[in-house]
C-alpha cells in the first residue's frame, strides 16, 4: 500500500510543478539591448473607376520644383516625377493611392477646389523620415 501513496505523490508533484511552469512570466526580461521588427501588410486596394483615374490625372507642380505627371494604370495611377522611372500606385479610394510598398503616397483632390495634391514619400528606408510636398494642377 505504501508503494501506492508514494506514486500518487510523485505525480501530484510532477503537476504542481508544471502548473508553475505556466504560471510564471512571459515573456521573460531580457536585460540589454532589445531589437525590435515593425511588420505593416501590403495594402489592399479598392476597385475604382476609368473616371476616378481620369479625375486625378495629369502633371502637377510641385512645392520642390518638380513636375509630377499622373497618368490611369490598371487598379490605379502611374507617377512619374520628371525624368524619372514611373511609380506604380494602387488604389486605396478614388482620391487616395499608395505603392505597394508603403513608401509612396498620394492624395488628390484636396483644396477649396479640388486642385491640389498631397505626396509623402520615405526618401532612404535607412532612416525615420517621411517628406510631405504638396502640389496644384499644372495641366490636365
Amino acid at each position: 500500500m505504501r508503494p501506492l501513496y508514494l506514486v500518487i505523490s510523485v505525480c501530484l508533484l510532477l503537476v504542481a510543478s508544471n502548473a508553475y511552469a505556466q504560471s510564471s512570466n512571459y515573456p521573460a526580461t531580457v536585460t540589454g539591448a532589445v531589437s525590435t521588427v515593425q511588420v505593416t501588410a501590403p495594402p489592399h486596394g479598392v476597385w475604382v473607376s476609368n473616371e476616378d483615374t481620369r479625375a486625378v490625372s495629369g502633371v502637377y507642380a510641385l512645392s520642390n520644383g518638380w513636375r509630377l505627371h499622373v497618368r490611369p494604370a490598371k487598379d490605379g495611377v502611374a507617377a512619374r516625377i520628371d525624368d524619372q522611372r514611373p511609380i506604380r500606385l494602387i488604389a486605396l479610394s478614388p482620391d487616395k493611392y499608395v505603392t505597394s510598398d508603403g513608401n509612396v503616397a498620394m492624395e488628390f483632390n484636396r483644396g477649396d477646389h479640388g486642385d491640389d495634391m498631397l505626396m509623402s514619400y520615405v526618401p532612404d528606408s535607412n532612416l525615420a523620415e517621411v517628406i510631405v510636398v504638396t502640389a496644384t494642377v499644372a495641366e490636365r
